[in-house]
């Protein structure tokens, strides 16, 4: 009998069961200890995550505070209206990227297809306004001035339109009230950007991807108390999205309401007359250049003195801020930002910079007092000044004899400042200077708070230029490899400025000094900062921060947060000093240069003060600057390339006197006309509701002046001569 096997597992049978049980083994120990992570280790962590996945938010946006002027009257609002927007994150899940709605969209919205897609297209250092530069999560709206049809068509064929959404929603308005534009003060609004929301994620006001925020002007100083807190209301959801509860939820807290000092109806005025200067400025022929002014830019600015409160800013060319809402378009971007246009958003009250000419006298006036010279001592004015070979030349060549400083400012004679800033740069070591230079005429203008800031709460401030020996030291190293490149000893008339910059840019010239003498040179100043200091002379000496924003009251009017005046110094100028500086102002008004543009002003009753300018700038036309005071109110003008100050801007500032105090041509006052007579002291009330009783402003018309034969002047050249 034949000995069967017996059957069993050979030893390849039983290895192979032994390594399937060690990976069933390793696969269980995996698997547990997987789940003891999970449910143990990091239990509540993702607890925690998997109910935050069953929570929706809604967020609710905050409607924005107005922007109010100082009677109540909004300058800035919000208004309902219809806005179409689109989901970006929707539509690029499609397989054409959306463009097949967004087409249909244009059809119904009467747009050009290319125009819908570039609002929906996202801004880069490469593409173009128009663009989208929020976040990409955020709806991007196409367009706020949707009719109720158009929204009907949209909501009804929602199949038709996925992505897309037709709401009402509050939307920035600037009502411009009696034609007050005010563009350049109010700013404007765009998208908050990724970038902007991670930043300000774990501060006290964080952004919502929904928020627009200010960019300019006072929409930028006070963003976070016009913005409010946005309301969000949390869902409890199934996870295929179905709402099975409400959660919790926290309400829209409204912005609060900015209260300015701007007067709606003065700046109004201001605008016209700045406006209407440059306009006659055009018509007006240049001798120098052979051609008519260019009058290519100006700037207004009316301040309270004793507080330094603003009561209107204007500049000019200025722009419409609703072109902003909504999202603006390419040909409006170009025309903002194009040098063809030159430049309407910058703020030429605060961002323009010029030589000031001869209203800057009121400092080397100063200066020359501290620095030891009498007020009323004799200086001789002749008509030109000669240091080595350079002759320099009063205005229009005219002499006046010897006469007091306070004389040298009522009829600008420029050759008492040439001799006096002269003299001290030579007791400084001229071209060897000592150790410790006095350098009067220069610590002064820094004392004036000239090269800073001035404070003003709007952004983006520029400083101007004191060009001291320091300016000079810092200039040569910036552009001296250049000079010595281009410098050549004897050669052509640049080649040969460029080498003596070379060898000695660095050193403070006594050129350089008479020309700063008289604010010409490398010299540069803002309005805001010459109206500054003009109020400061007219107050006592108080160098106040100017101010639009008076006010922070809240959406219910409960609670109101005071926006205090502050200084940043005083004059460096005695009592005395003030008094004299001040009368010799007032004679450049009655007798002196800016005489024959006040003609018939009440003097007796309204005391006003002035200081003329004519800035020569190389290669281009004089600069226009008018800068004046009363007991209330400065006023400083400037036009760019528009002549001779009494000239071009002188007129257009008497209008805006006139009408601040009611004043018809003759002088007489009538106060139901008056706009402002004094400063408007008492701020407006806001209901519990929301709601202000803000007085109606008419739209601004000037009225017919009268014929030159009817006019009263005082003694002067007629209204076509040229005076500084």
């Amino acid at each position: 009998m034949t000995n069967i096997p017996e059957t069993g597992r050979t030893p390849r049978v039983q290895v192979r069961l032994v390594i399937i049980q060690i990976l069933v083994v390793s696969l269980l120990l995996t698997l547990g200890g997987r789940l003891w992570y999970l449910q143990v280790r990091n239990g509540a962590e993702y607890a925690e995550e998997a109910s935050g996945n069953h929570v929706q938010q809604v967020v609710q946006p905050a409607v924005r505070g107005a922007i109010l002027d100082a009677r109540g009257v909004p300058i800035a609002d919000n208004q309902t209206r219809l806005v179409v927007s689109a989901s970006r994150t929707d539509l690029m899940k499609m397989k054409d990227d959306g463009k097949g709605v967004l087409d249909k969209l244009a059809g119904v919205l009467d747009m050009a297809p290319k125009d819908v897609a570039d609002k929906v297209r996202l801004c880069d250092s490469k593409t173009p306004q128009p663009c989208w530069n929020g976040s990409p999560y955020q709806p991007i709206p196409i367009t706020d001035e949707a009719t109720p049809k158009q929204a009907l068509q949209i909501r009804e064929r929602s199949e038709d339109f996925p992505g897309i959404t037709a709401e009402p929603t509050a939307v920035r308005r600037y009502p411009a009230p009696g034609k007050s534009n005010t563009a350049q003060v109010l700013g404007y609004l765009s998208p908050v950007t990724d970038d902007e929301i991670n930043k300000a994620k774990d501060s006290d006001s964080p952004y919502l991807r929904s928020d627009q925020v200010g960019r300019s002007g006072l929409e930028r100083t006070y963003d976070k108390q016009l913005r409010g807190k946005a309301g969000v209301t949390r869902y409890e959801v199934d996870n295929l999205g179905r709402v099975i509860g409400k959660a919790d939820s926290d309400r829209a807290q409204p912005g609060s309401n900015v209260v300015t000092s701007i007067d709606a109806r003065v700046q109004a005025v201001s605008e016209y007359w700045l406006n209407d200067a440059m306009k006659k400025a055009r018509d007006e022929f240049d001798d120098n250049t052979g051609e008519n002014y260019k009058a290519d830019a100006g700037a207004v600015v009316v301040m309270e003195n004793k507080t330094g409160r603003i009561v209107s800013m204007a500049s000019n060319p200025n722009y419409d801020p609703n072109a902003w809402v909504g999202g603006i378009s390419g040909k409006d971007y170009a025309r903002l930002t194009g040098k063809k246009s030159n430049y309407p958003l910058l703020n030429r009250a605060i961002q323009g910079q010029a030589a000031p000419g001869s209203i800057f006298k009121v400092i080397p006036t100063t200066a020359a007092v501290n620095a030891g010279y009498e007020f009323n001592g004799r200086y001789p004015c002749p008509s030109s000044y000669s240091i080595g070979g350079q002759v320099f030349k009063n205005f229009e060549s005219q002499g006046h004899g010897s006469i007091s400083l306070g004389q040298a400012l009522e009829v600008s004679c420029d050759t008492v400042y040439y001799k006096l800033s002269h003299d001290e740069w030579r007791k400084d070591g001229g071209n060897k200077p000592k150790k410790d230079p006095k350098d009067w005429f220069y610590k002064t203008a820094h004392q004036f708070g000239l090269g800073k800031e001035t404070g003003v709460d709007l952004p983006n401030e520029v400083t101007g230029r004191v060009p001291d020996r320091q300016w000079k030291k810092d200039y040569w190293k910036a552009n001296k490899d250049a000079w010595c490149k281009q410098g050549k000893k004897g050669g052509e008339y640049a080649e040969q400025i460029a080498y003596e910059n070379c060898l000695e840019g660095m050193k403070m010239r006594a050129g350089d000094s008479v020309n700063y003498s008289i604010g010409q040179g490398d010299t540069l100043v803002t309005p805001i900062q010459m109206a500054t200091i003009y109020s400061a002379i007219a107050n006592g000496g108080t160098m106040y921060n100017p101010t639009v924003g008076k006010a922070i009251i809240s959406a219910d009017g409960k609670h109101v947060e005071e926006i205090k005046p502050k200084s940043h110094g005083k004059l460096p100028m005695d009592a005395a000093l003030r008094k004299d500086i001040d009368g010799a102002l007032a004679d450049v008004a009655t007798k002196g240069t800016a005489a024959w543009r006040f003609g018939g002003w009440p003097q007796d009753k309204i005391p006003m003060h002035a200081k003329t300018g004519t800035a020569e700038v190389y290669g281009k036309q004089t600069t226009s600057w008018f800068a004046t005071y009363t007991k209330d109110y400065s006023i400083v003008m400037t036009i760019s390339q528009g002549g001779t100050g009494s000239g071009a801007s002188g007129p257009a500032v008497r209008k805006i006197y006139d009408a601040i105090y009611g004043l018809d041509d003759s002088g007489k006052q009538d106060l139901k006309k008056a706009l402002l007579p004094e400063p408007q002291k008492s701020l407006p009330k806001i209901e519990a509701d929301g709601s202000i009783d803000a007085p109606k402003i008419k739209p601004f018309k000037p009225g017919k002046p009268k014929p030159p034969q009817e006019q009263t002047q005082l003694a002067g050249p007629p209204a076509t001569g040229r005076r500084d």
